[in-house]
């Protein structure tokens, strides 16, 4: 046995048994179904017989699923910066995350189209706890992300993702997808979290931080949705933060978002790639300074860049504006795109609940004012 079992994904030897495996699961069945309607069930399973590696999954299934995907719940896809990475290269993605799926979906399909190295992305083992779920994302190069653990536990797992990581870097030319904090943001404030770069200095081993950190080649991710297809559901988790609750998710509610995710509308979404953080770390982490004080210059550095890098809809300037009862970004949409906003709150949230109201607004205000502030201390 592997020590990294309990977390990799499927060897490609292990992939054609587990498609046979599954190939009649209804889930399954319905992924197939909804990407390829022209396809008699024979003519998928045929495909089936043929793959052998997680790369063929990727690209002869999965790929067309995204572009369906897009097809049916959006208007399109935008790219920015890919141009920027090279061929045969792998880096370590560092992510804002606003979907459970398409975040690592949509990123793996633009590095596919670009030729450039796809990823094995994190995901948290709550999402993996059905095994048709878990299989489908070993088939889709993931690792587990074990959550809720005691101290010790989580301190070996935090070892274990950390050492993953570097093998599949360093030694197996695999680029890596990681979202900048646990869990997806919900709330439009992209910030990164120091204990994700001390979760990845776990494995520096003899190697100084500064030097092993620029062999990762760290690339910051931002991807924006126009419309966040999980806004309303979200909307619980929000409302208990404010009353300083405790939240507990109701049961399928994780199955319920991804879904979600994956069919509801988004109208317009933009990933955009920065630059290999290269100079940036020698700067901080070649500075004085003890190493929590550099990991958090290089936690707002990730987010300096995230946040200037992400694009600006329409509906995150009508959100503000609403929030705030002004008009003082108008120029940035139509009277049309400012009512199908409010329809689609009125239809979402209970309306009479001012502090719904104002989480729901701040879900896409936020990145305004957060782009603002980061320009104004940039500048």
């Amino acid at each position: 046995m592997s020590k990294f079992d309990p977390i990799r994904p499927f060897y490609d030897n292990e992939v054609n048994q587990a498609l046979n495996e599954y190939a009649q699961h209804p889930m399954m069945k319905a992924i197939m179904n909804f990407t390829f309607p022209e396809r008699s069930e024979a003519e998928w399973e045929k495909v089936f017989s043929a793959i052998h590696s997680i790369r063929d999954f990727q690209t002869k299934i999965i790929y067309d699923a995204v572009l369906r995907v897009l097809e049916l719940s959006s208007d399109g896809l935008s790219t920015s910066g890919f141009e920027n990475l090279k061929p045969n290269t792998s880096y370590l993605f560092i992510s804002n995350h606003r979907d459970i799926i398409l975040d690592t979906s949509l990123l793996n399909a633009t590095l596919f189209e670009n030729n450039l190295v796809m990823t094995t992305s994190a995901i948290g083992d709550n999402l993996v706890k059905k095994p048709f779920l878990k299989a489908l994302s070993r088939l889709t190069r993931n690792f587990v992300v074990f959550r809720g653990l005691s101290p010790k536990a989580m301190f070996e797992n935090s070892k274990l993702n950390s050492e993953y990581i570097r093998k599949a870097i360093l030694t197996e030319n695999r680029s890596v997808w990681i979202a900048q904090r646990e869990g997806r943001t919900k709330d439009g404030m992209d910030l990164t979290q120091k204990g994700m770069l001390k979760m990845l200095a776990l494995a520096s081993e003899d190697t100084p931080l500064k030097e092993y950190f620029q062999q990762l080649k760290i690339v910051p991710v931002s991807i924006s949705y126009e419309n966040d297809p999980t806004d309303v559901l979200k909307m619980p988790e929000l409302l208990a933060k404010a009353r300083e609750e405790i939240y507990v998710k109701q049961k399928n509610e994780d199955f319920k978002t991804l879904v979600s995710g994956i069919i509801g509308q988004k109208k317009r979404i933009h990933i955009s790639v920065g630059k290999v953080l290269d100079e940036e770390i020698g700067e901080i982490l070649g500075a004085d300074g003890s190493i929590n004080k550099q990991l958090q210059l290089l936690a707002e550095e990730l987010d300096r860049v995230i946040v200037q890098n992400y694009q600006l809809w329409p509906t995150n300037y009508i959100a503000l504006d609403l929030m705030h009862d002004t008009n003082k970004y108008t120029a940035h949409y139509s009277v049309e795109e400012k009512e199908a906003f409010k329809e689609r709150m009125i239809k979402g949230i209970d309306m009479d609940n001012e502090v719904a109201v104002h989480n729901f607004l701040a879900m896409y205000a936020n990145p305004v004012t957060h782009k603002q502030n980061i320009t104004e201390t940039a500048s």
